[in-house]
């Protein structure tokens, strides 16, 4: 089993309902053995485009899948919310990447592994920092990443089910 560690967010429709479903379907997989959640938080969209802003939050999964096929699953999981690719870092219902996967260091053309964008996003870096307390080599990451950081976007603690 490797613990993944991932980043969802969404502000289409009813975003808590979307996180909420994503949530649910990896709790239902077989190939899940754990899940931590995140509390939820309301966050600014970065990218440039006017849009709303998101509700976001990270997960901690133990899984027997390798890191392609947990893509795989996870683009399954937004397209079952309806997520379409039609603008890059546009709005959407459900997004959902994978930041960490073990200690692996992946980079394909359709995965890189840790998540490139990572450390500059506040809204990826609080959320996991608050689930990764059992994996220390992680946490001092995250806790450096989020030291370093240029962004300064504000970002809301919610609850665990906003």
């Amino acid at each position: 089993m490797t613990t993944a560690y991932l980043s969802l967010g969404s502000n289409l429709g009813n975003r808590r309902v979307h996180l909420l479903a994503a949530i649910a379907q990896l709790r239902a997989s077989r190939a899940i053995a754990q899940i931590r959640v995140a509390h939820f938080y309301e966050t600014q969209p970065v990218g440039g485009v006017i849009q709303d802003n998101f509700l976001n939050t990270a997960v901690a999964v133990e899984t027997e899948l390798s890191a392609d096929q947990l893509l795989e699953s996870l683009h399954r999981l937004e397209y079952a919310e309806h997520r379409r690719r039609f603008v890059h870092w546009g709005p959407r219902t459900l997004d959902i990447d994978i930041i960490f996967f073990g200690d692996e260091h992946i980079h394909t053309d359709t995965l890189t592994i840790p998540h490139p964008e990572a450390a500059n996003r506040k809204f990826v870096l609080v959320p996991l920092l608050e689930i990764s307390g059992p994996d220390r080599q992680i946490q001092r990451q995250l806790a450096d990443w989020l030291a370093e950081t240029n962004d300064q976007t504000e970002i809301i603690k919610l609850g665990r089910d906003a």
